[in-house]
């Protein structure tokens, strides 16, 4: 009994000797790797259904722009989402309609330059301010109704339907239909043409081809002023023989 306790402890021992790496190695795990920094894009993809609104955000470089503010200042930001679905429900040819900076503001519309929560909607003044700006040619007006969150820009009318990603800097939230500026979308009144201008040749012809023309009318001043150095002229002699 005890000879085995003996070899069982010999045993152990040299195990442990001839061992010691893969007893060392055996420590803490270690500790997860620091997040990367905030990319719009990715959050988006990750979120999926976004293709549309996030080739409009490299093709307008305001996704450089929105992940510049994120990582390089405390600025918040706030994101309504247009799913594909959205943007498919579109009038045929909208967004080739619209120029490069228009495209731009159309994007720009659909951030809030501060970072809003779930619970804090229900305190902004209207009209919002964007990216785009605010006033009277970017209009967006939100309100909400219990939980509810409905934005309207006097051409769309929708309502937020969930939650992307929130971060206390950064909010994304999904919004089924694309938010429409009245500014850029409303028709506007074509300008008129200018006049045409008349031409030297049609000027003169026009003046020649009148009822009286200025030749007429210097002939006829011509002739009255004659006639009365004439009568001018008899009235003196008439004098002058009466005396």
């Amino acid at each position: 009994m005890l000879a085995s306790k003996f070899l069982f402890s010999v045993s152990f021992l040299l195990f442990f000797l001839l061992h010691p790496t893969k007893t060392l190695a055996q420590g803490p795990a270690a500790a997860p790797a620091p997040p990367g920094p905030t990319n719009v894009t990715k959050v988006l993809e990750k979120a999926g259904q976004f293709t549309v609104f996030i080739r409009l955000l490299k093709a307008t470089q305001e996704d450089v722009t929105l992940n510049g503010q994120l990582n390089n200042t405390n600025n918040g930001i706030t994101i309504f989402a247009p799913s594909d679905s959205a943007f498919q429900s579109l009038k045929s040819g909208t967004l080739n309609s619209i120029n490069d900076q228009e495209k731009a503001e159309l994007v720009q519309f659909h951030i809030i330059p501060t970072y809003v929560s779930s619970s804090q909607f229900q305190t902004l003044s209207n009209p919002v301010a964007t990216q785009a700006g605010s006033g009277d040619r970017f209009q967006l007006n939100v309100t909400t109704t219990g939980n509810a969150v409905n934005i309207s820009t006097g051409l769309t009318n929708t309502s937020v339907s969930g939650s992307i990603y929130t971060d206390g800097q950064l909010a994304v939230y999904q919004v089924d239909k694309v938010l429409l500026p009245i500014d850029i979308f409303t028709p506007k009144p074509p300008t008129p043409a200018p006049a045409p201008e008349i031409s030297k040749k049609k000027k003169a012809k026009a003046i020649a081809d009148s009822p009286v023309s200025t030749k007429d009318v210097s002939g006829a001043e011509s002739f009255i002023i004659s006639n009365n150095v004439v009568l001018f002229g008899v009235g003196i002699v008439t004098a002058i023989l009466s005396l």
